[in-house]
């Protein structure tokens, strides 16, 4: 048995720059939703898709916004977008399945909480998103994560192969080399190239020796970088605790209950209703009783 979880911001984006724009009967931009709809109901037609759970931000600030004036906001959001979210999550929860509305912490909090939650009681865990700092969450091949845009894949060897270091030191890697869609700028002079290089030797922050004439391994500009971790040790520290993900969200459901048993059907019609989208009536494969 599986259990799949959904990263709902992630699929919200995406559903809304790769669906046509529509408008519900009152008047609202109802596009991305409608797209959300569809790929959830594309997903749960695959047999090995039993147990579901859906995670959004409800807020898109969080507590790391209280850490770190520079981490992202909802600034630049669409408006038509940003008022999808809250139909988002109603929607998804109409389809009948377990969703998540993070305010205090955000969707990976939860993902990567249920995941840690649940690993050792199903045979794999599948966490759809394509998002860098999830691959913290992988676990040999009993953790994944699964890129539905892509469709690509990564255990913990894909994630060594594609960032060249293990899981656990994804968040020391963010750190250093920063990443844009959080408002982590990491450490100057820091890229992709040298940080694996370095990091991949020495795993975490602390392994890594502040004399760069220690190290043992070849990386150009060493003592560019060196200089650079020695002047931002305590930013570094930081940008790690921004990517390190929260595996204590207070989840108040049982495995059981992402078991998903069919679309109730009329609060679903009356979803369709009011979205103004008559043709995913009929798009659900299965009805609960």
């Amino acid at each position: 048995m599986r259990l799949h979880l959904l990263d709902g911001t992630y699929e919200l984006f995406r559903a809304h720059f790769g669906y046509p724009p529509r408008t519900s009967p009152d008047g609202m931009e109802v596009g991305a939703v409608t797209g959300l709809i569809e790929t959830t109901l594309r997903l749960l037609r695959q047999p090995d898709v039993t147990h579901l759970g859906v995670a959004f931000d409800t807020e898109i600030t969080s507590f790391r916004n209280d850490l770190f004036d520079g981490y992202k906001t909802g600034e630049g959001l669409e408006p038509e977008l940003w008022a999808q979210f809250p139909l988002a999550e109603r929607a998804l929860a109409t389809l009948g399945v377990v969703v998540w509305g993070m305010v205090e912490f955000e969707a990976d909090d939860a993902l990567a909480t249920a995941a840690l939650r649940w690993s050792d009681d199903v045979d794999q865990v599948v966490i759809l998103s394509p998002d860098k700092d999830l691959t913290q969450c992988v676990v040999g091949d009993r953790v994944v994560t699964f890129d539905r845009r892509r469709e690509v894949l990564l255990d913990e060897g894909g994630v060594i192969e594609r960032f060249g270091v293990p899981p656990e030191a994804i968040p020391d890697y963010l750190a250093l080399v920063g990443d844009s869609a959080d408002g982590i700028p990491g450490v100057p002079s820091w890229g992709a190239k040298s940080t694996a290089t370095v990091l991949g030797r020495y795993h975490r922050l602390e392994g890594i020796p502040r004399d760069e004439a220690e190290w043992d391994v070849t990386v150009r500009g060493a003592a560019r970088l060196g200089e650079s971790l020695r002047a931002h040790e305590d930013e570094v520290r930081l940008y790690r605790d921004l990517a390190t993900l929260r595996r204590d969200v207070p989840l108040t459901e049982e495995l059981d209950d992402l078991e998903w048993s069919g679309v109730p059907r009329q609060p679903f019609m009356e979803l369709c209703d009011e979205l103004g989208a008559t043709g995913l009536r009929d798009r659900p494969h299965r009805w609960a009783d």
